[in-house]
Parts: structure tokens; C-alpha cells; sequence
């Protein structure tokens, strides 16, 4: 039966991934996968995340399942935690998914029952996983003006100019924050036109929430959803926990649905339910359990948000810090734009085949559309990558 399957085509980043861990190398950088690392080069389980998954440890008394909605306290702390009071909480309907992937396609597989040939207008570029979690479900995605590799930031009178293209009952596609792969965010008056937009048009906003807190703080990486959400009448919002909590493995997610009324995200929440039930049937629970407990205690709240402000002041640092030694390096050619993307990820320019010379070369691996992972870098080996980086051009 196996044998008429094609083979699958590998996947590019664990296929980086794998090439890193071969390399005997001492000197060797990956900047590569999108996770965060610390200073020595670990993942390291945040402080907060330890004390909850002690205190969880010592109250579960069983391990039967939730429900296929999973943990509804854990809900709605992800939607106090993305949406706050911007909108009535009757109006959303709330679904724990496995991660903000789990979500995306559960919003995706919702959003082609209700509309089926509704077209979902996407960031060019966006999160590689994008377009196939979106059209596995049916959907089809076209591409919106958004990155400027010329300036490091948006083009976003042509972005303007795409969407005020769009169909009403289309789909808008939005990064809540920190952009992937680019760190190219828009402003809060951005913001505001791309909504006046979606409003006057009628198009239905799908925000995926990946890194809230990294960017500018967790206050400012939510005021655009929270805005946009004031102003539409129906959207969704994928929201992963895997990075800002740093629960990578324990795949923690929720599908968040602002409907027109009560009566709607009621119609809503029990479509998700059957389509969690033929998918995965119920969610995982220990990693959204952790999140809830932190969520709701003041203090366990207060200290997670302290380790998460750190690791936003790490990476900006660790952005200056690039920047000002890739212009060192290139004799000030202007990278300021680095500093001021946000979040995990920034894109370099890079020549023809100069991902490959860096990898054999230089030790340095990265994805071939030159997005870097920010919290790849260290402080010892800056220079290093910024000198690579250069002389390999």
C-alpha cells in the first residue's frame, strides 16, 4: 500500500536543526529554529512555570479528561490575556487547542464551514506553517504587500492598497506581534487604519497571537488586537503560550471567537467542539494547567511576568548589539532597522548561496530567506556571527 506514497519533502528547519547537531564544530551558531535561548544556549523552564508545575503536582488528584473545550478557567485567561475588556465576554467562544497551531487550524476549519469560499488575505511574508495549516482546511490564501526588504520595515501604503482590494466576508490575516519571519510590527496608528479598513470593507480578522510580551511588553504587544477587536463585530484570535511562557513541548493554545452576539458564539463554540472531537478529541492538559495557575495567582502572575520582561531585555539588547556590529563590520552600512523590529526574529538580506557559505564555512546556520532568530545570538558570539555575516556577502 506505503510504496505510491511520493516521499515527503523534508522540512527545511529540522533539517537545519539535524545539520547543527551533526556539526563537531566548537565555534558553530544557530540562529535558525524559533526558540528562545538564554546566554549559555538553553531553553531553560521559566521560575514561574517550575513553582506551578510544583503546586500542580501536589493538588491534581486525577487524569481524566476535561472536555473536548479542555481547561474553560484556562480560557478565559487567554482571552483576559489577548482581548482584556475590549470586548462583552458573552460574545467570545473559547476552545484550549494544542498550541497556537492547534488553534490556527481549528479557527481555520470553523471559518471554512461558516464561509467556504471566503479568501484569507496573507502578510507576504508570514509564518511558513501559515499557509499549510490555512489551506489543509480548504481555504485559499493570497498574498498582501507587507515587508519592506528594502528599509527592515512595512510597506504598508501598499499593504493598504491589497486589502482595500478584499471582498466583504474575506479574511485578513494579522500578526498580533512580533512578527515571524521578519520583527516588522505596525504601529498603533497602523493599527487604527487597518481597521477603519476591515470595518468599512467588511472583512473578518484572523490575528495569530504567538509571542505577546516579547515585543514591546505584554501592555503593548496586545493595545492593536485589543483596538481591533473594539471596533469589529466578528473576528478570531489564535493564541500560543509556547514562547512567552516557554512551554514549548506541552502544547498550550486556545481558539478565541468574537461573534456578533451571545447567540452566535454559542453557534460558534459548539462547532469547534465537534471539530476538536474528529481532530484530536481533546486537548492536552498539564502545560495549560501550569498557565492557569500562574494566570491566576497575583504573585506567581507578577514573577512570570518579571522573567518574561527579562527575556524582552535580552533580546533587545542583544539587537543593539548586532546592529552595531554589523555596521562595525560592513564600514556603517545602516542596520539600524534591526532595532527596531521586535520580538524573536529579524531578516537580513542575504546573497545568492550565502546561506550555504555560512553554514560550511562559518558554523552559522540559518534559514536561507535570511530570518534570524534573535535569541540564537549571544553576547560572546555577536561579533562573530556580524563578521560572518558580512565577509560572506
Amino acid at each position: 500500500m506505503f510504496e505510491v506514497l511520493p516521499p515527503a519533502k523534508p522540512d527545511l528547519i529540522l533539517s537545519i536543526m539535524q545539520l547543527f547537531r551533526e556539526d563537531q564544530r566548537t565555534n558553530k551558531i544557530d540562529v535558525s529554529v524559533g526558540v528562545y535561548k538564554d546566554e549559555a544556549g538553553g531553553t531553560p523552564i521559566m521560575p514561574s512555570v517550575r513553582e506551578a508545575e510544583k503546586r500542580l503536582y501536589a493538588a491534581q488528584d486525577t487524569k481524566t479528561y476535561l472536555g473536548i473545550l479542555g481547561d474553560m478557567a484556562f480560557n478565559s485567561a487567554m482571552a483576559d490575556l489577548a482581548l482584556g475588556s475590549s470586548v462583552e465576554r458573552a460574545r467570545v467562544a473559547m476552545a484550549q487547542a494544542p498550541g497556537g497551531s492547534g488553534a490556527l487550524r481549528v479557527l481555520a476549519d470553523l471559518l471554512y464551514a461558516a464561509r467556504p469560499g471566503a479568501i484569507v488575505h496573507a502578510p507576504d511574508p508570514t509564518w511558513a506553517n501559515h499557509v499549510p495549516l490555512i489551506s489543509t482546511s480548504g481555504l485559499t490564501l493570497k498574498p498582501y504587500a507587507y515587508f519592506d526588504a528594502a528599509t527592515g520595515g512595512l510597506r504598508f501604503d501598499a499593504m493598504m492598497a491589497d486589502l482595500g482590494k478584499a471582498q466583504a466576508g474575506d479574511i485578513v490575516l494579522l500578526h498580533g506581534c512580533c512578527h515571524n519571519p521578519t520583527g516588522a510590527d505596525l504601529d498603533m496608528e497602523q493599527w487604527r487604519a487597518v481597521s477603519d479598513l476591515i470595518v468599512a470593507r467588511g472583512l473578518l480578522p484572523l490575528v495569530d497571537l504567538a509571542y505577546a510580551g516579547l515585543g514591546n511588553g505584554l501592555d503593548a504587544d496586545v493595545a492593536g488586537l485589543r483596538h481591533l477587536a473594539g471596533r469589529v463585530p466578528e473576528m478570531v484570535v489564535a493564541v500560543s503560550c509556547s514562547k512567552n511562557f516557554s512551554v514549548y513541548r506541552e502544547r498550550v493554545g486556545a481558539a478565541l471567537v468574537v461573534a456578533k452576539n451571545a447567540q452566535e458564539a454559542a453557534l460558534a463554540q459548539g462547532k469547534m467542539s465537534l471539530i476538536a472531537r474528529t481532530m484530536y478529541s481533546m486537548p492536552p492538559d498539564h502545560g495549560a494547567a501550569c498557565v492557569r495557575l500562574i494566570l491566576e495567582d497575583p504573585a506567581l502572575k507578577a514573577q512570570w511576568r518579571g522573567e518574561l520582561d527579562a527575556m524582552r531585555a535580552r533580546m533587545q539588547g542583544l539587537r543593539q548589539g548586532l546592529a552595531t556590529a554589523l555596521a562595525r563590520h560592513s564600514n556603517a552600512r545602516d542596520f539600524s532597522f534591526v532595532t527596531r523590529q521586535t520580538g524573536m526574529f529579524s531578516r537580513l538580506p542575504l546573497s545568492e548561496g550565502q546561506a550555504e557559505r555560512l553554514r560550511v564555512d562559518r558554523a552559522v546556520y540559518l534559514v536561507p530567506d535570511g530570518r534570524i532568530n534573535i535569541a540564537g545570538l549571544t553576547q560572546a558570539n555577536t561579533e562573530a556571527f556580524a563578521r560572518a555575516y558580512v565577509e560572506t556577502q
